[in-house]
């Protein structure tokens, strides 16, 4: 029997070579690297490094200063950093429901959210680009200037995507947060970044991100010179020199691995089209297919169980956040109340899509699809 994984990350020599740059301590830094060619890639002003996606989002935070009692809107259909982030400042998330073909947030429900909880501590609105496709970011940018709050974009799946010909984290929003390993729970290398054109954000940033130290004669490994200063209460965040260097080499090939990505989908969406049970996503120009998620109307998680069984693993994105234990306690919410992320969650299943699959493994996968669903009524 053939195993497909869900994601194996692509490596090569390039990887190992500019780690062993480090590794022999040769060149300049390439923390300081990475964030210049970052920036110079996506066509924003600053771009800030972190240990990891989440280190990013908490830090954006802390750079918008944050505080109790203030409330952030998110999507419901996102990662549980999203929501996470904001209640390690003791403010609130409030969720918003989705649209069903693209899974991002609706900017109809953003509005219903805000007519709702309206409220003078309200910050600003987290924007997840579910599977690499952008979400309505035109009509959220409209509703966020309207009421006076910042859009903070989670585009820990969207490095590369695009939005009325501008890549995400220069489109128009405060603050942009990456990730370059989000599929991997164990990431071998953990890098975040914060993209942003806001002067002031970015700067604050910097500072915090390892622990608010000002301080003359650093050298480009972060050794610090002989007087220093604390000038706030920042924590560690930055990244290492090694994960920055093996970053480097990932950033390098973005765009031949999206290019995979949808050779990739155009096999699925051929292939996967007229099959009974079986939904695949709706196209859109944007998508860089970070996952590949389809709908399964029959039973969706025997139906994962059984492409396990052949070899196919699988994934869901995401549960959403109303339905996990610590929110749906702490705010008292019903299963039912975002009925659109339910119905989808219901449904939803990501299937393999990485740049080293081969169109072999591809359509072993289709193969078991279409098996599997043939066993359904």
């Amino acid at each position: 029997m053939k195993e497909i994984p869900f994601y194996i990350p692509s490596i090569d020599s390039s990887e190992k070579s500019i780690i062993d740059e480090v590794l022999a301590l040769k060149g300049a830094s390439k923390i300081e690297e990475l964030e210049d060619l970052f920036a110079e890639y996506i066509g924003c002003k600053y771009a800030v490094s972190t240990s990891s996606w989440s280190a990013a989002m908490h830090l954006s935070m802390f750079a918008m200063e944050l505080k109790r009692g203030d409330k952030i809107l998110v999507s419901v259909n996102a990662f549980p950093t999203v929501a996470e982030v904001v209640r390690h400042f003791d403010a609130e998330p409030i969720f918003v429901d989705i649209d069903a073909d693209s899974y991002n947030m609706s900017p109809d429900k953003l509005k219903e959210a805000l007519v709702k909880h309206k409220h003078k501590k309200l910050k600003g609105v987290i924007v997840s680009h579910i599977a690499g496709q952008s979400a309505k970011l035109g009509e959220i940018y409209k509703i966020a200037k309207e009421n006076n709050i910042k859009v903070i974009e989670d585009a820990s799946n969207a490095l590369g995507t695009e939005y009325d010909g501008r890549k995400i984290g220069a489109s128009g929003s405060d603050i942009a947060t990456f990730s370059f390993s989000s599929q991997m729970m164990h990431a071998i290398g953990n890098t975040g970044m914060i993209a942003t054109n806001d002067e002031k954000i970015y700067e604050r940033a910097k500072l915090i991100r390892h622990h608010a130290i000002e301080a003359k004669g650093w050298d480009k490994y972060g050794n610090l010179g002989y007087i220093y200063d604390v000038v706030d209460i920042g924590i560690k965040y930055d990244t290492s020199e090694l994960e920055a260097a093996f970053s480097i080499a990932q950033l390098q090939k973005v765009d031949k691995f999206i290019k995979r990505r949808k050779e990739i989908a155009a096999i699925y969406d051929k292939e996967l089209a007229d099959v009974k049970h079986v939904t695949i996503p709706a196209t859109s120009s944007s998508h860089i297919y970070s996952q590949y998620i389809v709908k399964i109307d029959k039973n969706r998680d025997d139906f994962a169980r059984e492409l396990r069984e052949k070899g196919v693993f699988t994934a869901l994105h995401y549960v959403p956040l109303h339905l996990l234990s610590y929110y749906k306690q702490k705010y008292s919410l019903r299963v039912n109340d975002f009925p659109i992320a339910l119905t989808n969650f219901q449904q939803i299943l990501s299937i393999p899509n990485y740049p080293s699959m081969s169109n072999e493994d591809v359509k072993y996968v289709c193969e078991m699809i279409k098996e599997t669903a043939k066993t359904r009524v």
